[in-house]
């Protein structure tokens, strides 16, 4: 990012790049300090009020709904008891959680703020003293954080640097501001410590506090920064987001493209996504994947204890004979874990990946067989490349092993280490996001990242490692690039086998190759996505010239609908102000805008109309209409000739609004339109305006909660169709509700209501299959997080019993 305004620190003039004189920073008094700050805390405060009841209700009502599901007459009555405790304590929860957000403002003014994020809470030695329960809600805190954090980058970061200001210029992030996201869900935690309900409860309310309350921060950063920048506190400061490659070049655009700083949001946010392909990762995504890292080695400790607790002389390491022999094949079962026979001979690392590579040079000699019978990699579907599950590599080291040494034997530290690489590509192996093909291809390099969590012990202590981020740039790539209907662009399938045979027959013990091969590949598909960039720009800039023009139809048709729809009116009017008076007003709105004099006078105008053919009983009433009629009439044929409506037509269409304003001065009422007349002509405009929702087709429940789920979507986000077909959110109009889908090349393929896509996933015809901007290790370590905490939990229900 580039701050735009550069008078932090100094609180001096600010100039922007034209050295134009902007206001004056001030420099402030203790006083000015303190008054800032209480009202930044009203602020907040006030904001909790307001959110807080909403979330707690809400809250409630999901409890009573797992009542209502209970399993049995024990589980609903304590569901129930939760459920009177929470509503009798709200209003003290409410108090205490507004008083905690104060108190963080009282201790930022005095320096001490620094409210731990999950990663902190829970690190180095505090890991094996840590409660089960506590991770639950650390990890539900991490999660919804990383997420605001994302997701309010801009108001955020403009926060830091204006409340820096009061801070005597001190760098602020998430854990000394005294509202950012984690200071909310601090506040929660605290609130909760004194309730006496369990995990299990906290972590839902923790998921709906992320949706009714820290889902709704965007209002209250508006309103701080709005009022420090009536303040004058950084009022030009400027959110600019910029690629790495880009942080040196200067914000002008490269000819024929726009300045970055010129980017609106939605570009902006489209371009987050192509960070996934060079595996870039921003400090929030580091630190959350760090946090799960550490969340997952607890886990695996607290299983171990768990199943330790049942056998206390439990054996430290395995001979491959006992994995063999276990069932589970050795992956933390518990009855291989108690098995009582020692062994003789601990394999060493070196050994280890001895094993590996004869395994890897064998995976190698069966890909090449398997292509080699099928050389037509262009049409995927003939490439019948089988993947290999995990259970099939598990045994083949292990009989590896045996075969070499008898009484050759893994530690149970290893063994965490083959469980966790093996969890990893399961989680590959079922990942909905990627294509089958593409499983299959990278099901082969399960061997060498086995072998490189052996060679390389900071493979999973490190998010940027190479080979982490080789494998999230790969996974990418065939998200992309490849479909399940077994299409591809770019060769990227191609380029991918390329990479993955390359690992397998050059990867010894240097783990370099991960970083050339990351270097090669990426630069191959950055090119590819600069090409498809360019191509989805040309597209998203014709449907934001046709969305524009559908606004304007809609705001049209509002405003005329306004004024005629509790009026008796002749066809002629009707047919007037539906047809060529909205269109020159469309035109007029887009070249003028609403806040211009010709858009006023064009609504003067219908007003006027509409007077002009009442009947009229006053003199002065009919004195005042002929003095309108020649400028109404000039100013319908300009209308008329500005939007080239046709001559005859037009002409035919004055004649009868004359006779009609005669009958008014005759009082006179003219005969109004049909009904189906009038009914048609406002369809039709309706239609043109793109506002067809048939009223025999009415929303259901479960359409509209999705419609306002996809109104949250993040650009480039995939979905699947029927078929295998991908297409990308590339870009969402707010305002009609229009999501342009495009297709891997980039080429715009629909412009979809956000309905018709709620209806097509409700019918199993679409679904959402990847975020743009989740990278693939942080979901496989979400969802081995999942995993060990479900086996923690069946090991501690079957100790209970």
């Amino acid at each position: 990012m580039k701050i735009m305004d550069k008078n932090f620190g100094k609180f001096s003039s600010t100039k922007t790049g034209s050295d134009r004189e902007q206001p004056m920073t001030p420099t402030l008094t203790e006083q000015q300090i303190v008054q800032h700050l209480k009202h930044c805390r009203d602020l907040t405060r006030s904001f909790a009020y307001r959110v807080f009841p909403h979330f707690w209700q809400q809250w409630l009502k999901v409890m009573m709904e797992h009542a209502e599901r209970a399993r049995s007459n024990k589980e609903q009555v304590a569901l129930f008891e939760i459920q009177n405790l929470l509503t009798a304590v709200q209003q003290a929860a409410e108090h205490e959680f507004s008083q905690h957000l104060g108190n963080g403002f009282v201790k930022f003014k005095n320096k001490t703020l620094s409210t731990l994020t999950g990663e902190e809470r829970f690190s180095g030695d505090m890991l094996s003293l840590v409660e089960h329960s506590d991770l639950e809600e650390t990890i539900a805190i991490t999660s919804i954080t990383h997420r605001a954090d994302a997701f309010y980058a801009e108001p955020l970061w403009a926060l830091h640097q204006r409340l820096a200001l009061l801070n005597e210029g001190d760098k602020l992030d998430e854990r000394s501001n005294p509202a950012s996201p984690v200071q909310f869900c601090e506040a929660l935690r605290k609130v909760l410590t004194s309730l006496e309900v369990d995990v299990k409860t906290k972590i839902i309310g923790y998921k709906t506090f992320d949706q009714e309350v820290v889902g709704k921060l965007d209002a209250l950063y508006d309103e701080m920064n709005h009022y420090l920048i009536g303040q004058q506190l950084l009022p030009n400061l400027k959110f600019v987001a910029v690629n790495q490659e880009d942080a040196a070049a200067p914000t002008q655009g490269q000819a024929g493209e726009p300045a970055q700083d010129e980017l609106d949001e939605n570009q902006q946010r489209r371009r987050a996504s192509d960070r996934l392909l060079t595996g870039e990762l921003s400090p929030s995504d580091v630190q959350y994947q760090s946090s799960l890292f550490g969340a997952i080695r607890l886990l695996q400790a607290h299983v171990n204890r768990q199943v330790a607790g049942a056998a206390t002389n439990a054996p430290q390491a395995f001979t491959a004979q006992q994995l063999l022999y276990a069932s589970g094949m050795g992956t933390g079962n518990p009855a291989v874990m108690n098995a009582p026979v020692q062994p003789t001979q601990i394999l060493t690392n070196e050994q280890l990946v001895g094993v590996l590579q004869h395994l890897q040079v064998q995976a190698l000699i069966a890909t090449q067989q398997v292509m080699a019978a099928n050389p037509n990699p262009a049409n995927l579907n003939l490439v019948a490349l089988p993947p290999q599950t995990v259970g099939d590599i598990s045994l083949q080291m292990l009989q590896q092993i045996a075969s070499e040494r008898e009484d050759g034997a893994v530690t149970s530290t290893d063994m965490q280490t083959i469980d966790l690489v093996g969890m990893l590509f399961e989680y590959m192996l079922s990942d909905d996001h990627l294509p089958d093909s593409i499983k299959a291809l990278l099901s082969y390099l399960h061997t060498p990242f086995l072998k490189i969590a052996f060679i390389d012990k900071g493979f999973f202590e490190q998010p940027e490692h190479p080979a982490r981020v080789l494998l999230n740039s790969l996974a990418e790539a065939g998200v992309r690039w490849v479909g399940n209907d077994g299409s591809e662009q770019h060769d990227i399938y191609t380029k991918i086998k390329t990479t993955v045979f390359r690992l397998l027959e050059e990867f010894k013990n240097d783990v370099r190759i991960f970083a050339e091969l990351l270097l090669e590949f990426n630069a191959y598909t950055h090119n590819v996505a600069r090409r498809q960039e360019l191509m989805e720009r040309r597209a998203m800039e014709k449907v934001q010239g046709e969305e524009k023009l559908r606004e304007a139809k809609l705001q049209v048709n509002q405003e005329v609908r306004n004024r005629t729809d509790q009026r008796e009116l002749p066809s002629a009017i009707l047919l007037l102000l539906l047809q060529p008076w909205s269109d020159y007003m469309s035109f007029v709105l887009l070249r003028y805008g609403d806040n211009s004099d010709s858009w006023r006078r064009s609504l003067e105008v219908i007003d006027q109309l509409l007077w002009s053919i009442e009947p009229k009983t006053l003199q002065i009433d009919k004195q005042r209409q002929i003095e309108l009629h020649v400028p109404l009439m000039a100013a319908l044929e300009r209308g008329f000739e500005t939007i080239g409506y046709e001559q005859g037509k037009g002409r035919k269409l004055i004649e009868a609004v004359i006779s009609l304003q005669k009958m008014a001065l005759q009082s006179r009422k003219a005969e109004p339109a049909p009904a189906p007349m009038r009914t048609k002509l406002e369809s039709m405009a309706a239609e043109k305006a793109g506002q067809m929702v048939a009223a025999n087709d009415p929303v259901t429940p479960e359409e509209a909660k999705i419609v306002d789920s996809l109104k949250m979507i993040e650009f480039g986000t995939w979905f699947e169709f029927e078929g295998g077909k991908r297409l990308k959110v590339a870009w969402y109009n707010k305002k009609t509700q229009h999501y342009m889908l495009v297709d891997q090349q980039g080429r715009k393929v629909s412009l979809s209501a956000g309905l018709q896509l709620a209806r097509d996933m409700i019918a199993g015809k679409a679904k959402v299959i990847i975020g743009s901007t989740k990278p693939f290790f942080e979901r496989a370590l979400e969802n081995i997080y999942q995993t060990l905490n479900e086996r923690a939990e069946t090991l501690k229900v079957g100790t209970a019993q």
